[in-house]
């Protein structure tokens, strides 16, 4: 997932050559029965994974049965459903920062979120430390890390150049393996987003936490919808801004916005 690149390395009066490990950031191309759907820019790694989730969290298939078969080359994913008429959508440039193309935001007709789903504190803290403690981060200093979670501890974990294409890698695993989504949470290492919060909804997550921000549409999104956001969880601290009734002994804090 990286390379190890020759730069100078400046601290202080200090002027040296050196060379660091930089992550790979390549574009994959998604072709979706013979149709070209979008390229992603993304770390070259569970390509399985990540097409799995693209598509179930676009919409485009409901289940990781309706794949017939996935063909990997090294800039290129071709995908045969089962429903070779299946709508795909306009074609996309997905960027690996916080820009790029997302689906259309429309609360009103997203999913809501059927799940009873409560957490403990103690877990939260469990989990975000468990998930966000990279080795690849520490050496290389550019990856986003993502995790799928349940109430018995860490399901999945992903890297990647960019957060969402992580998210779709979890849950894609999630999806393969028969996991119930429902019962589950979402870490991230970085700023949950609209888009973030529309996957989670996609895919009945209830919950989804971060060590940083949020946005203001997200939480409006994750309000309709039944999402709790969890942001800035670091340590012994954690801002709760949606669905506090999800985190146990919040509730009365916050009745309204009990699961």
């Amino acid at each position: 997932m990286w390379k190890t690149l020759p730069c100078i390395r400046v601290d202080g009066e200090i002027r040296e050559k050196t060379t660091h490990e930089v992550i790979e950031e390549l574009p994959v191309a998604l072709f979706i029965n013979g149709r070209h759907a979008m390229t992603a820019m993304m770390s070259p790694v569970m390509l399985e994974d990540f097409v799995t989730g693209y598509l179930f969290t676009e919409q485009i298939i409901r289940a990781a049965d309706e794949i017939e078969s996935i063909k990997i080359e090294k800039n290129r994913i071709s995908v045969i459903t089962k429903n070779l008429f299946r709508a795909t959508g306009q074609k996309k440039t997905i960027l690996s920062g916080c820009g790029g193309s997302t689906s259309s935001i429309d609360p009103e007709n997203l999913p809501k979120i059927k799940s009873g789903f409560r957490m403990p504190v103690d877990l939260i803290r469990m989990l975000v430390n468990e998930v966000l403690t990279s080795d690849l981060h520490v050496r290389t200093g550019g990856i986003h890390l993502v995790g799928l979670a349940g109430a018995d501890g860490l399901i999945t974990r992903s890297e990647d150049i960019g957060r969402h294409n992580a998210l779709d890698r979890v849950i894609g695993y999630g999806l393969r393996t028969g996991t119930d989504f429902s019962q589950t949470c979402v870490i991230s290492s970085g700023r949950i987003s609209s888009e973030m919060v529309r996957k989670c909804l996609v895919a009945n997550i209830p919950v989804i936490i971060s060590r940083g921000a949020t946005t203001t549409l997200a939480v409006e999104v994750a309000l309709k919808g039944g999402v709790c956001i969890i942001g800035f969880a670091r340590g012994s601290r954690m801002r709760v801004y949606t669905h506090a009734g999800r985190v146990e002994g919040l509730g009365a804090l916050d009745p309204e916005s009990e699961a």
